[in-house]
């Protein structure tokens, strides 16, 4: 039960730790941003943001983000849905979803961005509403469902590409920024929960009254967190493409691009000691069979029939040595 104390916030009051931390992940997310804008004009080697340190980073700061939605969610609304706001707000985010998703399909349709955060941010905005009366335990309860649900649900049935941003296909589709419900839904509800707990507690009020020092930028930037997400990334590409045309980076054999590349996405789904054997398995094959790794941008049905057909059978074989230990 919310307590009287806790009631008696003003809902239109923002409150600035929030605001802080939101500006924080925006700069978390630019330096990630900025980095993979490194690695893209080969000035890093290829994978470095996909796997390892970077992408536990990248991780964190999307958890963050979704965690803050869901907190500003329960806050705006915990007295009652106000609908306009809320829909003056969701079409903005999905518009912007969905100029990323065309601007994209143009520019890099090889890494299409269909369902990415801001994509993941409006529907769970939507979905989030429902949890907004429950007890903060019951939200908590179905957040971790969800984020266990790639751990148990995963399946073929759900490989077409209509169902790909539940996040169960049984192999991660290739996209510069994928965030699906599942298991991203749950930082959401997650934030939910906390902010229900907070709020009965009175731990909301204690916050609210914080007035951080010296942290209007951050706080700023974190009022503005979508105009900052929508042209942060443009002019971070457009600097480092500036830098290119003088001081352009030395290419990475292709060779390598390949094997960093295939480890990067191998890792979404499999541990590194499979990863390991399974590109090295697949390089093999593209020598034998008279591929090489450029081909791999444009197949043609012949090449992806024949690539399709590597796979399953580095797949098999892999698996298979690290049955029985061999192949060491």
């Amino acid at each position: 039960m919310i307590s009287q104390a806790a009631d008696r916030q003003p809902a239109s009051r923002r409150i600035e730790a929030i605001d802080l931390a939101r500006g924080l992940a925006l700069i978390a997310m630019a330096s990630y941003h900025f980095t993979w804008d490194l690695e893209f004009f080969g000035y890093l080697e290829p994978g470095t943001t996909s796997h390892g340190g970077w992408r536990i980073y990248a991780r964190c700061i999307a958890s963050t983000f979704l965690f803050l939605v869901g907190v500003s969610l329960y806050l705006a609304h915990r007295r009652g849905i106000r609908w306009r706001p809320f829909a003056i707000r969701f079409a903005q985010v999905l518009g912007a979803a969905l100029a990323i998703t065309a601007i994209t399909w143009y520019a890099v349709p090889s890494g299409l961005i269909f369902f990415g955060i801001l994509h993941e941010i409006a529907l769970a905005s939507l979905l989030g509403l429902i949890f907004l009366r429950l007890p903060w335990f019951a939200t908590a309860a179905v957040a971790a469902l969800v984020i266990a649900a790639p751990y148990f649900a995963r399946s073929a049935m759900f490989d077409a590409p209509i169902w790909w941003w539940l996040g169960l296909s049984s192999i991660d589709p290739r996209s510069n920024d994928y965030v699906p419900i599942f298991p991203w839904f749950g930082a959401v509800l997650i934030g939910i929960a906390a902010a229900r707990l907070a709020t009965s507690t009175g731990v909301t009020l204690k916050v609210a009254i914080l007035s951080p020092p010296r942290t209007r930028p951050l706080q700023f930037l974190g009022r503005h967190s979508l105009v900052f997400y929508l042209v942060h990334q443009p002019v971070l590409i457009a600097a480092v493409w500036a830098f290119a045309q003088v001081a352009p980076a030395d290419p990475f054999p292709p060779e390598v691009q390949f094997s960093h590349a295939c480890q990067a996405q191998c890792r979404n789904v499999r541990d590194e000691a499979f990863c390991l054997r399974y590109c090295d398995c697949m390089q093999s094959g593209l020598a034998d069979n008279g591929i090489t790794e450029s081909v791999l941008l444009d197949p043609t049905p012949e090449q992806e029939q024949t690539l399709q057909g590597m796979a399953n059978l580095c797949t098999e074989q892999t698996d298979e040595e690290l049955a029985t230990g061999g192949a060491q």
